[in-house]
């Protein structure tokens, strides 16, 4: 397979100012970036001034005049994440463009007629799969560079390609490992269309920013304290549109009283088997440890209160081909348009969750979930979890210790002023310069 082609010395110079721009575009914690290229021509599209946010509508319009009339081919590499300071950081502007992590895509765009929307709003974002499915008028086909190879493409009708790319974890391997290989998996999937002579039109963007260099506090870096890497939520999506959302500090899982515990949130799930619509929603977590989390969720209608409310009906734990199912000891619920929120979520010790019908084999399993929050209704497009519904309540024993440790003084207080109030002076009074005051005695 030929190597990607060296682009000019102009075209570097474009390629660099163009990537300045994202820089200076700000923070890349509220957008993400849609790169477009085209084998054939895109529509002009004016340069954004900086600080400018292309909302949905802005996009839906310029997907428009590029899917315009007739067939078309789309190519959509959709990456977990991704942010403008992945550019900065791993492609090599201020370093060696050997060095760079995107050097095929940076040939790609440098080679063909292509549009940057530097900051484009999550939801826009978000949106791109169903507007493209709009405009195109065919759903999208998930496939690889293994799976195109062997695809027969149609150039007279539309098609539209999804192509998903991982991003880095932190675990195996670094962010910029993984950036070149999903650079290396774009440039084979375009050698296959140039193969395949399909004209197309390829679209590089995230789901969501990626947590980079510029989103870390300033003093973390001053203090030199070491930095925490913060995972994102959990996020199902249906064409595109956020339907539930999970978020936890640790999931932790324990089979026996001996084991140590597995803690699930260093993982990344597979989130196959999940499924959501208006009154159910189901979150399956598969990891590659060997374990399986379900959450099951439901809403309905309450006339006491004349509002929706969803309740956590169960939490399934699958492992080595058994399954533990765990329902909610005190009810785990909140308004429909809410999230639900607790510090501890497990089974042990008076916990939220119990343990259902325990068998044998079974009854030592545990959870515990810290900094749990969750959400399987009402999202509306939302990225982040909407107001959260806190376990505990208002009154807890902290405060009520307070309280009667408070009105304990208080009625001390007042008795002691109720005493001061009620004392009374002496009619007489002994006077030592007199005659004392003699009390006869009787005999």
């Amino acid at each position: 397979m030929a190597g990607p082609r060296c682009p000019s010395p102009e075209r570097l110079k474009a390629f660099f100012a163009f990537f300045f721009t994202l820089v200076a575009m700000g923070s890349s914690t509220a957008h993400v970036p849609v790169l477009m290229w085209s084998s054939e021509s895109l529509p002009p599209l004016a340069s954004p001034v900086a600080g400018h946010i292309t909302s949905t509508d802005d996009l839906a319009a310029y997907i428009s005049s590029v899917c315009g009339s007739g067939p078309h081919t789309v190519l959509l590499f959709l990456q977990e994440k991704l942010s403008k300071d992945d550019f900065t950081v791993f492609g090599g502007v201020y370093g060696n463009k050997q060095d760079s992590a995107f050097q095929n895509l940076e040939a790609a765009l440098q080679s063909s007629s292509s549009v940057t929307l530097p900051a484009v709003d999550l939801s826009a974002s978000s949106a791109i799969p169903a507007l493209l499915q709009e405009k195109l008028g065919v759903s999208p086909l998930l496939v690889d560079a293994d799976t195109l190879s062997n695809l027969s493409v149609n150039k007279s009708a539309s098609n539209f390609l999804l192509i998903s790319l991982p991003y880095c974890a932190g675990v195996h391997k670094s962010c910029k490992e993984v950036l070149h290989e999903n650079d290396e998996i774009i440039w084979k999937v375009l050698n296959i269309m140039k193969a395949k002579k399909v004209p197309y039109t390829a679209i590089y963007t995230g789901l969501q920013p990626s947590r980079t260099m510029s989103d870390q506090p300033v003093v973390r870096s001053l203090l030199q304290a070491a930095e925490t890497d913060v995972q994102p939520p959990i996020m199902f999506n249906v064409s595109g549109t956020p339907c539930i959302m999970l978020w936890a500090q640790n999931l932790f899982v324990r089979l026996t009283e001996s084991s140590a515990w597995t803690d699930l949130a260093k993982e990344t799930p597979s989130l196959t088997g999940s499924q959501c619509n208006s009154t159910n929603s189901q979150l399956v977590l598969t990891y590659t440890s060997g374990f399986t989390l379900s959450f099951s969720m439901s809403q309905r209608y309450y006339p006491v209160s004349a509002r929706n409310w969803f309740t956590l009906e169960s939490v399934q734990l699958q492992s080595n081909g058994q399954t533990a199912t765990f329902i909610g000891n005190r009810s785990i619920y909140a308004p429909a348009e809410y999230s639900f929120r607790c510090q501890a979520v497990s089974n042990i010790q008076d916990g939220l969750l119990v343990l259902l019908n325990p068998m044998q084999t079974i009854s030592e399993w545990r959870l515990n979930f810290v900094d749990f929050q969750i959400q399987g209704f009402g999202l509306n497009n939302r990225t982040d979890f909407s107001y959260a519904s806190d376990c505990a309540g208002f009154f807890t024993p902290g405060i009520w210790m307070a309280l009667l440790t408070s009105l304990l003084l208080l009625l001390i207080f007042v008795y002691g002023l109720h005493m001061i109030m009620h004392l009374n002076t002496m009619d007489r009074f002994d006077d030592p310069k007199g005659p004392s005051i003699s009390v006869p005695q009787s005999e």
